[in-house]
């Protein structure tokens, strides 16, 4: 089997599950308790924080754990508006956004808050001056995201806060940057943004763990209540051998993000050059220069995305679509929907992406079927 579904989870690292199993076994301590295996516990937990705040140029301080990507950015959209409510009721997206920060934007308008949805450009890269025209006084929160996770496209985030800040210097800005670590170099304090999202799952890492970056002096409200634990953010006894493979996952993720990066995108190049020569008709869905090296959106018109996933999975080869299924009837994907592809093309695509383990062997193995596969989908279409 081929794995080409790398934006979605990434294999374990051994080194993540060596640095667990310990802790799932003999240490296995709640990091709350006084006594010796709480202590043990504690001090694994803290040595995560650290190596995770190094990994995005935090402070071990401003790091908060949490459940996941989708659990960081419901703490930061919901934690961030109630603690500033009294200064306005504003909040402002982009039509791209993944899920976990549209839909709880929605339910924060339900609670009565204002919101503004910033349209993006064909090629997916949003101008900093059209998410800071949407700013107002009462604007309290912009959430922008750094690398948008179906086509890859890398947002100018700290162009985004300068922009915003120059519109109106009191408003937060939150990034999405789950897809950001392991594929472009993070530095938040050098962005200049207030609140940031991770998942450990993205970048080698176990799932059900992630992180948000609080800067110091950003006040948030806890979305869980109960021990208090995460300085009052996040309660909840913590997912001691979960944080510990996080902190190995961050750390060899920005160590290695550069020479990974340049791998992956030679054989995205790859991948991309034989589609379009092997195939009539296939388009790049964003801007194939301003994108993490190992994502390739493409749209195969006359054929249905879910179709090619089924065929490809048939022929030892995982990739994603870009539509969703909800209630058995097939959906454009909101985010090509967004960059202004017509249903027939959003409902065509197919995410190829590549990670630390892909070869050129995974590449080849997708454009050996391809035709093949494209071909009997159109036939099907």
């Amino acid at each position: 089997m081929h794995y080409l579904d790398h934006a979605a989870t990434t294999p374990v690292l051994p080194e993540v599950t060596e640095a667990m199993l310990p802790l799932l076994r003999e240490h296995f301590g709640n990091p709350s308790s006084m006594h010796a295996f709480g202590r043990a516990a504690r001090t694994r937990v803290e040595d995560a924080r650290e190596q995770v705040a190094l990994a995005i140029g935090a402070a071990p301080s401003e790091i908060v754990f949490t459940g996941g990507g989708t659990e960081a950015d419901n703490l930061a959209l919901k934690g961030a508006t109630h603690k500033r409510r009294g200064n306005g009721n504003h909040i402002v997206v982009t039509a791209f956004e993944h899920h976990a920060v549209l839909d709880t934007a929605e339910w924060l308008g339900g609670l009565g808050f204002e919101l503004s949805v910033v349209p993006v450009p064909p090629d997916g890269v949003l101008l900093p001056g059209d998410v800071a025209a949407a700013v107002g006084p009462s604007t309290i929160l912009v959430s922008v995201m750094t690398v948008n996770n179906e086509i890859g496209t890398v947002q100018p985030i700290a162009d985004v806060v300068r922009a915003v800040r120059g519109a109106n210097p009191h408003t937060l800005v939150h990034t999405d940057a789950v897809q950001a670590l392991g594929n472009i170099p993070v530095d938040v304090h050098a962005w200049g943004i207030d609140l940031a999202s991770f998942a450990a799952h993205k970048l080698g890492g176990p799932k059900g763990v992630g992180a948000l970056y609080v800067r110091s002096g950003v006040p948030v409200e806890a979305v869980i209540h109960g021990g208090g634990q995460e300085r009052g953010m996040r309660s909840g006894t913590l997912n001691v051998a979960a944080i510990a493979g996080f902190g190995i996952a961050a750390e060899i993720a920005a160590k290695e993000v550069g020479e990974k990066s340049e791998r992956v995108r030679a054989l995205r190049d790859r991948l991309h050059a034989g589609i379009m020569g092997a195939v009539p008709y296939a388009l790049v869905n964003g801007s194939l220069d301003q994108r993490i090296g190992g994502n390739l959106n493409v749209s195969f018109p006359g054929a249905e995305g879910e179709t090619l996933l089924l065929l490809f999975d048939q022929r030892g080869i995982a990739c994603s679509s870009g539509s969703a299924c909800a209630s058995g009837a097939v959906d454009p994907s909101h985010v090509l929907s967004a960059i202004g592809a017509p249903p027939d093309q959003a409902l065509s695509s197919v995410r190829f992406s590549l990670g630390r383990d892909s070869t050129q062997e995974d590449v080849d193995a997708v454009l050996d079927v391809l035709p093949e596969v494209v071909a009997a989908a159109r036939r099907n279409g």
